[in-house]
């Protein structure tokens, strides 16, 4: 009864062929070697730039870009969603957030409306109204929800596959998202990846760079003392190693999707890499899926939002980042702060970017990270119009290619100790 009613609901508010054009097929981007770029596109609230390089023997960063309805009617909120996804220790939990995240979101923006209140929106679609304002807006605890959703959903994939393939328990990812509805820029961060605003200083005419998202990762004091006021039984639950501090002496972030291993007490054990156990049993978790959720009313100066996994920023500033974006056309920004990222990379191991180049995935893991860049550029005149505003949808993955959950890479050979 209600898959029908929100069926009928989404034929009533579908909008009209001229105002809602499927750009499907010339989304596609491009590949060069190990680089992928959409070098420009349009997207409800400006244009935008993408790309991704990949350096290990699987990919691990996941991103997406999707751009319309932000609620599984087509009634709205529109608006546009970014995700960057850095996994470690394998492609599977980042794939799974592509895969998922954004039909949680979509699904979640029905969970504040109640049967009774969905009768009362079909009553209004027969005499042709539309929905309050309530259906009409994004919020902070719709995006929670969403994460946690889909947190659980891997954790139930790690349940069903532990048996076979229990070296995923040690599988995760970093989650960045934004999302742009209403004249709102909504963050959402779960590890080191990031996003930085470019902001326009009437006054001199600079732009300055204004990072949005909170980072979880140990080697920030603030993190790390975070961790100690969690766990404050385990003097070691931050470990210097190497020079690199480490949540337990495993990993360097505190928060993520996956990385059950190190959530749940049942999936540190044996058959589980010796590498990953810990000696003493825990009773909470010592990681967290908890993101760290900031809300931005975006202004007229605000020029651009740059979202990208830590391999970009392990090379570049912020502040060189947006120089790069703002000195420049549109056209091929994300491309060119890969290319940026690349040759400082080169630079710091005393070799020529061309050389760089020449060196094959896996191997090229020894030099830099996976990168993956998204450059959205706000028009100030799209967004301040109300998230009802409908235009063109898109729907774009990182790489250009749509990996479904069945997909999974095998972990038939041992997975390195996430780095991330």
């Amino acid at each position: 009864m209600l898959s029908r009613l929100i069926n009928f609901l989404k034929a009533c508010w579908r909008p009209s062929s001229d105002h809602h054009v499927h750009t499907g097929s010339d989304t596609a981007g491009r590949q060069d070697g190990l680089l992928w770029y959409k070098d420009i596109g349009q997207h409800l609230n400006g244009e935008f730039s993408m790309a991704v390089v990949q350096a290990n023997n699987l990919l691990e960063d996941q991103s997406q870009i999707e751009s319309g309805s932000l609620s599984l009617l087509d009634s709205g909120p529109y608006g546009t969603f970014l995700g960057v996804y850095d996994g470690h220790g394998g492609p599977e939990t980042s794939r799974y957030i592509n895969d998922h995240l954004f039909q949680h979101l979509k699904s979640k923006k029905l969970d504040p409306i109640t049967i009774g209140k969905l009768v009362a929106v079909f009553y209004c679609c027969l005499l042709s109204f539309r929905f309050t304002s309530e259906q009409q807006s994004m919020s902070v605890d719709v995006i929670r929800k969403a994460f946690q959703a889909t947190e659980d959903g891997f954790l139930s994939v790690v349940t069903k596959q532990w048996p076979m393939k229990p070296q995923i328990a040690a599988v995760g990812s970093c989650c960045l998202v934004g999302i742009i509805c209403g004249g709102i820029l909504y963050v959402a961060n779960l590890g080191d990846s990031r996003a930085v605003l470019g902001r326009l200083v009437r006054a001199t005419g600079e732009v300055l760079a204004i990072q949005l998202s909170a980072e979880h990762n140990a080697s920030i004091e603030s993190v790390r003392q975070e961790l100690h006021s969690l766990h404050p039984d385990d003097s070691h639950i931050v470990v210097l190693k190497h020079n690199v501090w480490r949540v337990k002496g495993l990993i360097q972030i505190s928060r993520s999707i996956g990385d059950v291993y190190l959530k749940k007490a049942e999936f540190n054990r044996e058959p589980l890499y010796a590498k990953f156990r810990l000696r003493e049993p825990f009773r909470r978790p010592i990681l967290s899926s908890e993101p760290s959720i900031s809300v931005h009313e975006l202004q007229p100066h605000d020029q651009f939002l740059i979202l990208a996994s830590d391999g970009l920023w392990e090379h570049l500033s912020n502040q060189d980042a947006v120089d790069i974006v703002q000195n420049h056309p549109h056209s091929g920004s994300a491309r060119r702060l890969v290319k940026a990222a690349l040759q400082e990379a080169a630079k710091k191991r005393e070799m020529r970017y061309s050389d760089l180049k020449k060196i094959d995935r896996g191997v090229r893991r020894h030099f830099h990270d996976d990168i993956t860049v998204i450059v959205v550029f706000l028009d100030s005149n799209l967004v301040s119009r109300a998230s009802s505003l409908r235009g063109p949808t898109l729907s774009l993955r990182g790489g250009g290619v749509n990996l479904s959950a069945k997909s999974f890479a095998p972990c038939a050979t041992p997975i390195e100790p996430a780095t991330t």
